[in-house]
């Protein structure tokens, strides 16, 4: 297990270089891990060019940041799409809000109660469940609504079942002690119940979000690791130095 060695370094009082990707076995499976520390590193939301276009891509993101001369250090699908690439919940980019929080109960993974939001601030990542975000939204720099949540309040959700066959790669959030954000991803196909039980269990999360399941993919530039598939709407990633 490498939950003690997470777990100090997340509380540790020494900050993160950079975003740091390592792969995990957990419970027979294979995932990649990424640890990021909110409050020295940069981490962004992106969907739309300066011509309002979706980036759709990790490549397409890499452009645009050639401008600032920074470029993607670690970076993921963050969240559920129309067809049109928008986002299917609350969508805050830069202090501005794309969508509303939706907390109705619906179709699809999305839908399926209680879901979330991951909310940055300036210096720290919070996974909060939608109802409880929507009577009393904190300030949030950049946020992408999703769900189903896989641990709230320490507790699996609980539709998930530890024999369902419904499996498929998948990506989501966490945040742990010492505010550590984690972006995780399967690296081959897991049920809800395993997936969930990788933040709670293995990283010691409290809250973690689903981001999706099929389309996810992870970008991560230390291990020159670069997931191509179909065009995304949310993307999450820290931002570096070129």
């Amino acid at each position: 297990m490498i939950r003690a060695a997470l777990v100090a370094l997340g509380v540790t009082a020494l900050p993160a270089a950079a975003a740091e990707c390592e792969d995990v076995s957990f419970d027979g499976a294979g995932f990649t891990v990424c640890r990021i520390d909110p409050a020295t590193e940069d981490v962004r939301l992106f969907l739309r060019d300066e011509a309002s276009a979706p980036y759709a891509s990790f490549r397409s993101v890499n452009r645009a940041l050639e401008g600032e001369g920074r470029t993607l250090g670690v970076a993921m699908n963050a969240g559920m799409y129309h067809t049109d690439r928008s986002p299917v919940g609350l969508y805050v980019e830069g202090g501005e809000t794309e969508r509303e929080i939706v907390t109705t109960e619906g179709p699809g993974n999305f839908g399926l109660l209680p879901n979330g939001v991951l909310c940055l601030s300036e210096d720290r990542a919070q996974v909060i469940e939608s109802r409880t975000f929507a009577a009393d939204p904190p300030d949030c720099t950049y946020a992408t609504q999703s769900g189903p949540m896989l641990v709230i309040d320490g507790e699996l959700h609980p539709r998930f079942l530890a024999d369902s066959d419904s499996t498929f790669i998948r990506n989501g959030a966490g945040v742990g002690p010492g505010g550590t954000l984690y972006l995780a991803i399967s690296n081959e196909a897991v049920n809800f119940h395993t997936f969930g039980r990788l933040f709670r269990d293995e990283l010691g999360v409290q809250n973690a979000l689903y981001f999706d399941g099929n389309i996810s993919r992870l970008y991560d530039s230390g291990s020159g690791r670069h997931d191509a598939g179909w065009p995304m709407g949310p993307i999450i990633g820290t931002v570096t130095e070129d």
